[in-house]
């Protein structure tokens, strides 16, 4: 079993970051794929990044590329996703998921982002 806690959501205008945290327990987790996920409001859930279980291979949506970063750190049992130059349409609640082979079988509970124009 894996359980997630997502932290590090906010407020920020237009143009701002923020450093979202993705905590994990269990010993499995270093050994599995992260993602990192977001749903605004009426829309679909969209995947934004994700990073392999060592960390070495990383891809991200079309929508987030150049101003997101994935990382991890397995020996704290975290992975960050470092956004940057938010737009208002960045708004949306993100959620961290792992599992294996990115099967995502594992989700947190979400932290929202909100970015005023």
């Amino acid at each position: 079993q894996v359980q997630l806690v997502e932290s590090g959501g906010g407020l920020v205008q237009a143009g701002g970051s923020l450093r979202l945290s993705c905590a994990a327990s269990g010993r499995t987790f270093s050994s599995y794929t992260i993602g990192w996920f977001r749903q605004a409001p009426g829309k679909e859930r969209e995947r934004v990044a994700a990073v392999s279980w060592n960390g070495g291979s990383t891809n991200y949506a079309d929508s987030v590329k150049g101003r997101f970063t994935i990382s991890r750190d397995n020996a704290k049992n975290t992975v960050y996703l470092q956004m940057n130059s938010l737009k208002p349409e960045d708004t949306a609640v993100y959620y961290c998921a792992a599992g294996p082979l990115g099967l995502y079988n594992y989700w947190g509970q979400g932290t929202q982002v909100t970015v005023s124009s």
